[in-house]
Parts: structure tokens; sequence; C-alpha cells
């Protein structure tokens, strides 16, 4: 598969080969639904936490005597029953991140890649070095090249200047070909790469 690469101004700069292979038909549907359940669920701080009734502060004192008030018995002010009381089998702290392998990690960016180059979502651009770090001077360059909707632009690097003009931007995000997953991959409208950071995804995808 041929890919086009534009300039900053969006004309053509040449075409890129895809040097991975490009998953077909269904295979890997499995692996991309591994991988962003495991990404979203590592998103997870797993801080909320109750008490329980021996964590609550209070008295061992009873409420009131055992008989002869005509009331309910009560053994405790912690208890779960009570406003104020502990909680029965409420959250504690844990860990929600899931484990997935390393082949499996790579089909599934694969996988999106492919199916993202297959519907055209994908730009390759000779290069995002911008002169400045001003707004205005990157929003030419994503009107330039047609970017609608979110965006997403991987850089081979992290760029002061393009991080900079690109913050202010509402539905632009900015990553590196290092840190760019699965979720990256499926979330936006279009990808934007630079080509030394989709040669370097290429190289992530082509490893054994």
């Amino acid at each position: 598969m041929k890919i086009s690469i534009k300039n900053t101004a969006g004309k053509a700069a040449g075409e890129l080969e895809v040097k991975f292979a490009v998953v077909e038909n269904g295979k890997g549907t499995q692996a991309v639904h591994d991988a962003v359940t495991a990404y979203r669920a590592a998103q997870r701080s797993g801080t909320a936490c109750t008490k329980t009734a021996g964590e609550v502060t209070g008295t061992n004192k009873k409420p009131w005597k055992q008989k002869g008030t005509g009331r309910a018995r009560a053994g405790s002010f912690q208890s779960p029953l009570w406003v104020g009381g502990g909680v029965v089998f409420g959250p504690k702290p844990r860990d929600f991140s899931k484990t997935i392998s390393k082949k499996t990690k790579q089909l599934a960016l694969r996988k999106a890649l492919s199916e993202r180059l297959k519907l055209g979502d994908v730009i390759v651009v000779d290069d995002l070095k911008l002169a400045t770090n001003k707004t205005r001077d990157f929003v030419k360059v994503i009107d330039a090249l047609e970017c609608k909707g979110t965006t997403l632009l991987i850089s081979g690097e992290e760029n002061k200047n393009l991080t900079l003009a690109a913050r202010n931007i509402v539905g632009v995000t900015l990553t590196t070909s290092d840190s760019l997953n699965t979720y990256d991959v499926l979330r936006p409208d279009k990808l934007v790469f630079t080509k030394s950071a989709f040669e370097k995804v290429e190289a992530r995808l082509t490893q054994e």
C-alpha cells in the first residue's frame, strides 16, 4: 500500500510505501478490543474507599440498654444500619489494570492503523517543524491539510513550538510515535503523522 506525502501547504510532496503488513478481514479485532479495554482500565485510579464498621470512629457503648425501651436491640453506633455507620462490602483501593502480551498490543495497533489507512483517515506530512509557537500559524497548516473534526498529531519527537501552537486548538491533540497506542489511533477523526513519526511506528510494527 502507498500513501501520499503532503507538505504544510497541503501540496503533494511524494509517496510513502507502507512497510508493515496491513491486516485484512476480521483478523485482529479481538486484539483491538483487548488493547482498548486494557488501556481504559489502566486509566482508572482505583482510589474509591469506604470504611467498614471496624474503621468508623465511634464508641463501644451500647446506644441504649438491651431490654425495656420498646425499641429494637442495638449494639453499636458503627452498625451499617445507622447513618454514619460502616459500609458493608463497599469499595476499597484496588488496581484495575489488565495485562496483555506484547504481540497482542502490536497486532492491535497494526489492525487499528490498517483500518484507518483503508478509510483514508491518515495524513503524512513531510515535516511539522514550526518557526514560531503562534497558534494562528499552526491553524493555517491544519486548514491546508483539510483536517475536519478531531485530529491527532503524531511527531517523531517532542517539538516545543508545535506543542505550544497546538494546545489552544479545540479538538487537536499531540503525541509522539513512541507513545502512540491503539486507543489513540481509533479515537480521532484524522491522524496526521510526520514522515519520521510514521517510519518509527512502522519500525515498531515490524519488530519480531
